[in-house]
């Protein structure tokens, strides 16, 4: 699927925190991640339950919000598959890309496993 590019506009380099959906053994989990966004992909660097989650069901939801000064201004979902990366010359490259748009050095080298979500749908809304 081709990411709408009103939502790649939307979503490429801000440097807004997402909210991660997995769900396993038919159970939801919610959480926030720092994301990165390139061509149809969104990539998390995660530990814990998330990356269980997603071994175990690799179907996953991701929703970003932008807030204003009044409330909210956007909103994305999307729908994707996630894969577990082992590639540690691509994790090193994710972390430069995720952690670079949140923060001024990647200081903690051992932050979390590269997941890459393929996304296969795109909505987008606007308040």
């Amino acid at each position: 699927m081709s990411v709408p590019d009103e939502v790649e506009e939307l979503i490429a380099d801000a440097p807004l925190s997402a909210h991660l959906a997995t769900a396993a053994d038919n159970r939801p989990h919610v959480a926030p991640v720092w994301y990165g966004y390139r061509d149809g992909v969104v990539s998390v660097l995660t530990t814990g339950k998330k990356l269980k989650n997603i071994q175990a069901n690799p179907r996953v939801a991701v929703s970003i919000e932008k807030q204003g000064d009044d409330g909210p201004e956007w909103s994305v979902s999307l729908l994707g598959t996630a894969t577990v990366v082992e590639d540690t010359d691509r994790t090193r490259a994710a972390r430069e890309r995720v952690f670079g748009k949140y923060r001024e050095t990647d200081d903690d080298e051992g932050e979390g496993t590269l997941v890459e979500i393929e996304v296969g749908s795109a909505t987008s809304g606007h308040y």
